[in-house]
């Protein structure tokens, strides 16, 4: 039972810092929040104008996730599944922003590349197919 509050706590905290945000504001003095959809991911970064900053966004919200997942694999191997399900609610529903993050797009990669390098490497083309066909990142 202590394990599972100790795998809940660490990947949820993990999951929920927002990067975007942080990023944004350190940088442009800007709030991510204010700008284009709102949300805190990569793909509302870029729309900022900066590609340099929406992938180091998208980088860092995938590092958690795989973080998050990583060390759940390697000390408490029963909870990889729990671990990487909240660090990605974690993502999504942030305390620090009243429970509205992002689309988890981005901390979804790194749970697969902790998971499953070969899954991750065909979500990633198939993600990049779907963006070539429709034009939106998390569809």
């Amino acid at each position: 039972m202590q394990e599972i509050f100790f795998v809940s706590l660490y990947s949820y905290l993990l999951g929920s810092i927002p990067f975007g945000l942080i990023i944004i504001k350190t940088f442009t003095k800007k709030n991510i929040k204010e700008v284009g959809s709102g949300n805190i991911g990569a793909t509302n970064v870029l729309r900022t104008g900066n590609k340099f900053f929406s992938l180091l966004t998208l980088l860092l919200d995938a590092v958690k996730g795989y973080i998050a997942v990583s060390i759940t694999n390697n000390i408490y191997s029963d909870y990889f599944t729990l671990s990487a399900l909240v660090v990605f609610l974690g993502h999504l529903f942030p305390i620090w922003l009243k429970f509205n993050g992002g689309k988890g797009v981005a901390t979804y990669f790194g749970i697969l590349f902790a998971i499953n390098i070969w899954l991750a490497i065909v979500f990633t083309f198939l993600w990049i197919v779907i963006i070539f066909l429709t034009k939106y990142a998390s569809l």
